[in-house]
């Protein structure tokens, strides 16, 4: 879900983009898979896997975009629902957003039916999605927390039991930290902060952003 420019809930993509292929009775079945941020992206691969394969028999592809509700598919020439669709419902299953797989086909002469269809092009593209690699990404807010040198070293030993992560440190009269933070943790890390230093700690919010977990 998006809200002005922002979204508010966490979501699944690859980590890069990936091949896999594999062989079923003589069809040779090649998946290319990448993350993708819109749909300028997700046609722009397509028609760079096509040029690497234009004596392809089909080139399927499947793209589903990251905090919106578009879905895409195509069989190209393969029976309707046979092969965009199922490589599109791996995309769900796996509750995956941003991403765009074409699988290439082929044909080796035999043919395999709309049942071995279906299982041939779920296959090419759940095995480009393990070659991927599936991150999630969780929304994490971007602050700076002011505190004594003492209290710093405490701090920074601690953060990882709160999922705070360290940007930088800038060392004055006192030391800011650079952090993020999960956005649904930064209450209990402040908190912390607070208790910690007696309620010496100051913090300014900078902004939010994705990151992977």
């Amino acid at each position: 879900m998006q809200v002005g420019g922002i979204f508010i809930r966490g979501y699944k993509t690859v980590k890069h983009a990936a091949k896999s292929e594999f062989t079923e009775k003589k069809s040779v079945f090649i998946s290319h898979i990448a993350p993708v941020a819109d749909e300028n992206e997700a046609k722009s691969f397509i028609s760079q896997i096509k040029s690497k394969h234009p004596d392809a028999t089909h080139n399927v592809w499947a793209y589903i975009l990251q905090g919106t509700e578009i879905a895409r598919f195509s069989d190209d020439g393969e029976p309707s629902g046979t092969a965009g669709m199922p490589a599109l419902e791996v995309l769900k299953r796996e509750e995956l957003s941003g991403v765009c797989v074409v699988i290439t086909r082929y044909f080796g002469g035999t043919l395999l039916g709309a049942g071995g269809l279906v299982r041939a092009y779920a296959k090419g593209a759940k095995d480009a999605v393990l070659k991927a690699e599936v991150c999630e990404y969780v929304l994490f807010t971007v602050f700076n927390l002011n505190v004594s040198y003492s209290d710093s070293e405490k701090i920074l030993r601690d953060l990882d039991k709160y999922k705070v992560r360290k940007s930088n440190i800038e060392y004055t009269d006192s030391v800011t930290l650079e952090l993020s933070c999960p956005k649904e943790s930064l209450d209990t890390f402040l908190d912390y902060a607070n208790d910690l230093t007696k309620g010496k700690a100051t913090h300014n919010i900078v902004g939010e952003r994705f990151e992977g977990i």
